[in-house]
């Protein structure tokens, strides 16, 4: 090995600004125990997320519905890619009542992409949130949405139950996305968010840096989310998952997350949230504080 590639590993070791705690704690292992004893998936544990430990032992968790494996493979994530068993019709129920064993005031669900159903999974969607909304009236939902390849019909469907935050990420800037993402294409998401914006839902989004683009193209994508009125933005560091995936390109320092909330904040959205170890789901529930949960309760009604 040349002295260029030992110096170009040494530069990809990750800093110590991005070390994190082993799970562990009582807390932890009862959220880990509902989520195995209940037959339910997590993002937390499919995608390899560096917030697990904080996020169980705080008693919270991000579901993933339809299974945990996708029809698509993103470069970036961890999550299985493959032929996805059936999906489950009595998953609704099992994680409302799950999620009422918890206890949770504010759960975040999301799912794979279902591109073999032919409504890409909306019609669980619908059913979830509802059993949700039945056995947990005052618990808050964030819901993580694919792009249900951009059929209105099916993005509405979830739309119509109403959950406080519906979230779909943009993942990278636009000259990146065929690189980075499957079939997911940048201004399809931007038409996601818009539907959900002019529902009059708050919209939210995310993208991770780190893999090589550039600050204009950050700024790029704030004008793009908020042009079509979304209101809540996450970024957050890249983290090569395994060898098989896209490798990062750039370690982007704690004071330049810092340096990104403060414009994003200047430029409009009500919220966002610019760390390392952000993930779109991480401190979800601090997102709908944030927001007028009054206006929120309206579109309920």
């Amino acid at each position: 090995m040349n002295e260029v590639n030992i110096e170009k590993m040494k530069m990809k070791r990750k800093p110590d600004w991005l070390k994190i705690q082993l799970p562990k704690g009582d807390d932890y292992s009862y959220v880990n125990g509902i989520v195995r004893d209940h037959g339910l998936h997590t993002i937390c544990s499919s995608g390899k997320c560096p917030n697990v430990g904080e996020c169980w032992g705080n008693g919270t968790a991000t579901f993933m519905i339809l299974g945990n494996i996708c029809t698509r493979a993103c470069k970036f994530c961890n999550v299985k890619t493959g032929k996805p068993l059936e999906a489950d019709w009595k998953e609704p129920r099992r994680l409302a009542k799950s999620i009422k064993l918890m206890k949770l005031k504010h759960a975040v669900i999301t799912s794979v992409d279902r591109d073999d159903l032919e409504d890409g999974g909306s019609g669980i969607w619908a059913e979830t949130i509802k059993a949700i909304r039945k056995d947990n009236p005052t618990t808050t939902l964030e819901v993580l949405i694919p792009d249900f390849n951009g059929k209105q019909e099916d993005i509405q469907r979830v739309i119509d139950e109403k959950p406080e935050v519906i979230s779909h990420n943009l993942e990278t800037v636009r000259r990146l996305t065929p690189e980075v993402r499957s079939r997911a294409k940048y201004d399809l998401s931007l038409q996601v968010l818009k539907q959900i914006a002019d529902a009059g839902i708050v919209a939210k989004s995310g993208i991770m840096l780190g893999l090589g683009e550039t600050e204009e193209e950050i700024y790029q994508v704030m004008d793009d989310l908020l042009a079509i009125g979304v209101k809540v933005m996450t970024i957050g560091q890249y983290l090569q998952p395994s060898r098989q995936h896209l490798a990062v390109e750039e370690y982007i320092t704690p004071e330049t997350f810092k340096k990104y909330e403060t414009i994003g904040l200047e430029k409009g959205f009500t919220f966002c949230e610019s760390t390392p170890l952000v993930r779109s789901s991480y401190h979800a529930e601090r997102h709908v504080k944030a927001l007028d949960l009054k206006d929120l309760v309206k579109n309920k009604a």
